[in-house]
């Protein structure tokens, strides 16, 4: 397949006019000429394929509404067909290992990670394990799941002194209590009994960070509230801090070499939805270097050209925040970029509208529009 006539965005170049060759699954040369399926992609970008490390958009395609579930393999569909509409070609699925029922449950994992097994997929669907600290009962299934090749990605999480001052507010406790699908007070009481295994945490964190170590997989710390906390994860093998709750902390992780991750939502919407740090300043700062979906699909793309229009970053460095870095983060050095030898990650935007005209992995047409469709000639 050649990709002919669009601005593309080089490793090496930046946007360059050139033609793409691709075969066998990747990017065979830049620029030649051949027979076979084309691409028209002039007046168009041809940027590398969107590499999401964060993203838990799926859940709501497995539950919509508080306790009324389907099938995962049909959420999974669903969310797969969401992802490459949106440009995303690699996705790390955000998933919630809790001691909670319902949703986050040992159950619902287990369930995530078979549908996921069982499937077929084009988008190239990772697992970045949540791992709730409490959650002490699924420890030896975590770790099992780790040393099976099933998990791409941990994460600390420790939501559980969150959860337990929420509770003390009705309308917010009923949202955890509504999502594991209990009344309130026999989830408060569930709650406090998790709370007291507080001793045994650290061992619990120590035991699962050794074998994510040994399985070689890239380690994040989740919501770090202090440098102390930050320390402490990296000490552990943890080269990732996912959304540092003051901008001193993330700082402080770039300023070590670790990767500062930030939401898309938080640069469309123009700040973070519980008052935070703007994920935008502190991009332009060269503090937030890997921008996620978060909990929406189509604030990738639209991030980085909103972060490109704000002028302090152009499109090459804004579009790095989504592809190239993420992609280095996760561990995997054969995407992210556009280069001879890469994979043929692509997606091929409309920069009037901001829109994938057409998503590529693995060299194949993954998701095409109706104009995508007539610059497709054989």
């Amino acid at each position: 397949m050649r990709v002919t006539g669009g601005t593309v965005l080089l490793a090496s170049d930046g946007l360059v006019r050139t033609d793409l060759t691709l075969a066998d699954g990747g990017i065979d040369r830049i620029g030649g000429s051949g027979g076979g399926l084309s691409f028209d992609a002039t007046g168009l970008l041809v940027l590398p394929g969107i590499v999401d490390l964060h993203g838990d958009a799926f859940e709501r395609q497995i539950q919509p509404r508080p306790g009324v579930d389907f099938p995962v393999d049909l959420a999974l569909r669903d969310t797969e067909s969401q992802l490459l509409a949106n440009g995303i070609t690699t996705a790390f699925h955000g998933v919630t290992l809790s001691w909670e029922p319902g949703l986050r449950s040992l159950t619902a994992w287990q369930a995530l990670l078979d549908a996921l097994d069982a499937g077929s997929w084009t988008c190239d669907m990772r697992v970045h394990l949540r791992w709730e600290a409490y959650n002490l009962e699924a420890l030896d299934t975590a770790v099992a799941d780790i040393e099976a090749g099933r998990v791409h990605l941990l994460a600390f999480n420790d939501h559980t002194p969150s959860i337990l001052k929420k509770l003390k507010d009705p309308v917010e406790g009923a949202k955890y209590s509504g999502r594991a699908g209990m009344k309130m007070e026999a989830f408060r009481a569930m709650t406090d009994a998790v709370a007291s295994r507080a001793e045994a945490v650290p061992a619990g964190l120590d035991r699962i960070a050794a074998a994510a170590r040994a399985a070689g997989l890239p380690m994040a710390s989740h919501d770090d509230d202090s440098i102390a906390v930050r320390d402490a994860y990296r000490a552990r093998g943890a080269a990732i801090c996912e959304f540092p709750m003051a901008e001193e902390v993330g700082r402080a992780a770039v300023e070590a070499g670790d990767f500062v991750v930030m939401g898309c939502p938080n640069v469309v919407r123009g700040g973070s939805h519980l008052g935070w740090a703007s994920a935008a300043r502190l991009a332009e700062a060269g503090i937030c270097t890997v921008l996620t979906s978060d909990y929406y699909y189509p604030a990738m793309m639209r991030a980085a050209f909103v972060l490109a229009d704000r002028g302090v970053l152009d499109l090459a460095k804004s579009w790095r925040l989504i592809s190239g870095n993420p992609a280095r983060a996760g561990g995997l050095t054969d995407r992210g970029v556009i280069e001879a030898g890469k994979r043929a990650d692509l997606v091929v935007v409309d920069p009037a509208t901001s829109r994938a005209v057409a998503t590529i992995v693995g060299g194949r047409v993954a998701f095409i529009t109706a104009e995508g469709s007539r610059r497709l000639t054989v």
